[in-house]
């Protein structure tokens, strides 16, 4: 199987490159040019696999900045997704091209966003799909959802998820996988399932023995699997074997509490076992894991697990323009992202002849939101979906001067006002906020409404927390996340980033052992963090208990309704990072 041709990789960029751009973001695109201008693939192959993730129920197109620190460091320095800014550029080869620096990374942003307008939307995104399946042949062609759809909006929230399934069949999904799925409670869970018209996979889920004892539904009670493992779909003349796996860190990463039958892991050696037997058994033409463990996690299976052809991961939010091919002791396993938000859709095209992939295409297709004309059912969809909520989504709450955007290592803007409202709400000396990728971008000069303030909080566990904490402890917690980020074994990494901080800034050296990469912890008023000394802490989401508090969406906005506006010159904390010269993961 032969690496995709730089020629191709170019030649698509350019296709979409070259769509026009105007300085009034509103002008209809495509009264320019024809969707097929811009997304119209090259005829290759007998099979295609579309793949989107992350969306976190965004049904309407946003704004969505790139990360400007992605930092990797030990085998991953250097090396996809770690990247950014002009020497992703530089990397794939796409330097000087305007409309894709804006889709991969946060170069020029607010001047980008401002010009190029919005990505994502379902009805965009209906419209695409439609177009790449009608146009290559339905029958050679499978849409895949690697999970966090379910959640992220307002309107999951109040539905539990079910407009996000009513969403995913309009769409077309065949084939699914989860992680903040699992963040409502188990019953929903499996009714959404059953409503879901797409085959819903995980190969690493399993019902507890004492839960299958007490009649805890199963897909399977001699394996304990909580959910098929895996499907086979012939296509194309081919036989394409499609294996789920879930986010193996859930019970750690989210409350098991909702989901306390099940259990989640890596479960790297059943994978092989699992693999062995589908080859074995099924005999397919090409094996294909669809994954929620996050980038790096993926590179590692695809180094340790053999007989896997292609990884589709999610999680960790990375738009990845090039398959990246993982070695391993037989062959190679390509590693595959796409995105987050609704903004990107992966697209593999394979020529699978006599048993095997003889060669494959891949494209990463930024969704922009002005080049596609909505779908009209799926536009009408979202319309309905939102109706009921439309007084509270569209309530102002305040104004803001600054571009407000979560992604990436440590604390972004929307973080530090979550973090300023703990402290000032709450009355706290510090506050914590978890190191969530999810999220969208409010530009300059925006209202902030409350839909916008959901985009950032709401989830099943928004429960506030105010206590009392010495600051042995807070360092503890400074020193697991990092960890949890930076360290050097993938397989130890849940995928978040550093958690957020308000009231105090510290210095930080990834590549430090556990328990010493945290130094010089500094409180707001200039003294140092005192082990033995008391603070009052302030935070939200927490996982092993239900906190006392009120939502968080209820502590930012009355922070917000104080403040009612957000100069440009907000401050936002960043911690001193040691060791990063030069490393192109992070924008000077």
């Amino acid at each position: 199987m032969s690496k995709m041709s730089r020629r191709e990789f170019v030649y698509m960029m350019a296709m979409l490159g070259a769509a026009p751009v105007f300085a009034n973001s509103h002008t209809r695109m495509t009264d320019t040019g024809k969707l097929e201008d811009y997304y119209k693939l090259k005829s290759f192959g007998n099979v295609r696999l579309m793949h989107m993730t992350d969306c976190h129920a965004q049904l309407l197109p946003v704004y969505f900045r790139e990360p400007s620190v992605n930092l990797g460091f030990f085998d991953n320095y250097g090396k996809p997704p770690h990247i950014v800014g002009e020497k992703f550029m530089d990397y794939f080869g796409i330097k000087g091209n305007k409309r894709l620096e804006y889709a991969y990374t946060c170069l020029n942003f607010e001047k980008h966003a401002e010009t190029m307008g919005r990505v994502g939307g379902f009805a965009q995104i209906k419209t695409v799909v439609d177009f790449l399946k009608n146009s290559f042949g339905k029958e050679k062609t499978l849409l895949l959802d690697g999970g966090d759809t379910w959640q992220g909006s307002w309107t999951s929230l109040q539905t539990r998820g079910k407009d996000m399934v009513g969403a995913m069949n309009l769409l077309g999904v065949d084939v699914a996988v989860g992680h903040w799925e699992f963040t409502y409670k188990a019953q929903e869970v499996l009714d959404n399932v059953k409503e879901l018209d797409a085959e819903f996979l995980a190969q690493n889920i399993h019902v507890k023995e004492d839960a299958l004892f007490d009649g805890a539904p199963s897909y399977d009670e001699d394996s304990g699997l909580a959910f098929k493992p895996y499907t086979i779909k012939k296509m194309g003349g081919a036989r394409v074997a499609i294996i789920g796996q879930a986010f193996p860190y859930t019970t750690i990463a989210n409350p098991q509490r909702n989901i306390p039958d099940w259990t989640f892991g890596i479960d790297a050696d059943p994978m092989q076992e699992l693999v062995d037997e589908i080859r074995k058994k099924e005999k397919p033409d090409a094996v294909i894991v669809l994954s929620h463990n996050g980038y790096d996690v993926d590179k590692k299976m695809g180094e340790v697990v053999t007989g896997i052809d292609f990884i589709m991961g999610g999680h960790t939010h990375d738009g990845v323009p090039e398959a990246y091919p993982a070695k391993n002791k037989k062959g190679v396993t390509y590693i595959c992202n796409a995105g987050s938000n609704g903004k990107f859709l992966n697209v593999l095209d394979l020529d699978i002849q006599k048993g095997k992939i003889v060669d494959f295409k891949f494209t990463l297709l930024p969704i922009f939101s002005d080049l596609i004309p909505e779908d009209k059912a799926m536009k009408k969809y979202v319309a309905d979906i939102r109706k009921p909520f439309e007084k509270e989504l569209n309530r102002v709450i305040a104004t803001t001067e600054m571009t407000l955007f979560r992604r990436g290592n440590f604390n972004g803007s929307w973080d530090q006002v979550i973090c300023d409202a703990l402290r000032d709400v709450k009355g706290a000396d510090i506050s914590l906020s978890p190191g969530f990728r999810w999220g969208t971008t409010l530009m300059p000069g925006q209202n902030i409404t409350f839909d916008d303030l959901a985009t950032q909080t709401a989830m099943t566990y928004p429960e506030t927390y105010a206590k009392d904490m010495d600051g042995k402890t807070v360092k503890a917690v400074l020193e697991d996340v990092a960890d949890n980020l930076f360290n050097p074994d993938p397989f130890y990494q849940q995928g978040g980033d550093m958690v957020r901080t308000g009231g105090l800034s510290y210095t930080i050296d990834p590549k430090a052992k556990m328990g010493s990469r945290i130094t010089n912890i500094t409180l707001a008023n200039g003294k140092k963090l005192e082990a033995s000394k008391k603070y009052k802490v302030a935070g939200w989401s927490t996982v092993g208990s239900v906190s006392p508090g009120e939502p968080v969406w209820e502590t930012v906005e009355t922070y917000l309704k104080n403040l009612k506006h957000i100069g440009k010159d907000y401050k936002v904390d960043a911690p001193d990072i040691l060791g990063v010269k030069g490393n192109p993961g992070i924008i000077a």
